[in-house]
């Protein structure tokens, strides 16, 4: 089945880094897309970044623009957000998602999410 383990979550004052990578194994989708989603707690799930394999297209939430990369190692079947410039704000579990692509603006089928990472940023 497919398995997404996200890791590199931490504790970081504000203005650190830390670089998540989320491994994926048991699909074999043609066309994917990789994503990051964060949730804090008492609200919602929000999307932060996703790529996309192999175009390698990325997109961004408004809110981490020029503070964090998405990237792929494709020799290792895993996808990295470097995350940069981090705020109290940026307190969340980290969540990797991975979905079928059917072209480069079109998801189709079931996404599948790893367990979460957490990521807490204080001082």
């Amino acid at each position: 089945q497919v398995q997404l383990v996200e890791s590199g979550g931490g504790l970081v004052q504000p203005g650190g880094s830390l670089r998540l990578s989320c491994a994926a194994s048991g699909f074999t989708f043609s066309s994917y897309a990789m994503r990051w989603y964060r949730q804090a707690p008492g609200k919602e799930r929000e999307l932060v970044a996703g790529i996309t394999n192999p175009g390698g297209s990325t997109n961004y939430a408004e809110f981490v623009k020029g503070r964090f990369i998405i990237s792929e190692d494709k020799a290792k079947n895993t996808v990295i957000l470097q995350m940069n410039s981090l705020q109290p704000e940026d307190t969340a579990v980290y969540y990797c998602n991975v979905r079928r692509l059917l072209s480069e603006n079109i998801l189709i089928g079931p996404a599948y999410w790893g367990q979460g990472t957490q990521v807490t940023v204080s001082s």
